[in-house]
């Protein structure tokens, strides 16, 4: 039984969850409580965390960090949501470098300097025009296109949308990026996806 560990805001965890779910793969979700000190989390993730971070996924024994490290195990592990081709496979790792370095950065920190960790003006508006620069690019490319990469799901889809659901934590509506949006739909409409606000919390 794969073991993943998340937290409700965290889309990077989520990430991983919606690719469990949307092949779905069997698996337990551990939240955990990110407002602890990181030495008083529970033992067993402070020992499969090595960077003291979700989401970490346990599997077999072996603990699996950075979300879009795990993805890219997932999928040559499943042979899901991968590309069909080397040109293909190279330009998923392509998007989810970007991602990690662009939407992946930009979209969570202003959302937390919003909600959680307020910042001074001069930060949100750095993020703000930083968020807008990597709206555009995604609303440009995916104009005429389906999905990211070939003409199918993939893990560049699953890795670059998964802040985008919060879209409105930030104060932005989907309609302003109406390709952003038809993509976003066509994940909404992929057998069992769901929502992060709904998969993402602590059990009841």
């Amino acid at each position: 039984m794969i073991k993943l560990y998340g937290n409700t805001d965290s889309g990077h965890a989520y990430k991983v969850r919606n690719f469990l779910l949307l092949g779905g793969l069997p698996h337990d979700y551990c939240w955990i409580d990110l407002s602890l000190p990181r030495n008083q989390r529970p033992a067993e993730f402070i020992q499969a965390s090595q960077f003291g971070e979700v989401p970490v996924m346990v599997y077999q024994g072996q603990a699996y960090c950075q979300s879009n490290a795990i993805l890219i195990y997932l999928s040559q592990k499943t042979r899901r949501f991968s590309g069909k081709t080397p040109q293909e496979s190279q330009q998923i790792l392509e998007w989810l470098s970007w991602e990690s370095n662009r939407i992946g950065f930009s979209l969570p920190n202003l959302r937390s300097s919003l909600h959680f960790d307020k910042q001074p003006p001069i930060v949100l508006n750095y993020l703000s025009e930083r968020m807008g620069s990597d709206l555009m690019c995604l609303e440009k490319f995916l104009a005429g296109r389906d999905y990211l990469v070939g003409n199918q799901l993939t893990i560049a889809d699953i890795s670059c949308s998964a802040y985008l659901f919060w879209l409105d934590h930030v104060g932005i509506h989907e309609h302003h990026y109406p390709h952003i949006q038809a993509w976003l739909d066509r994940m909404r409409a992929h057998p069992n996806w769901l929502h992060p606000d709904k998969v993402m919390v602590k059990a009841s």
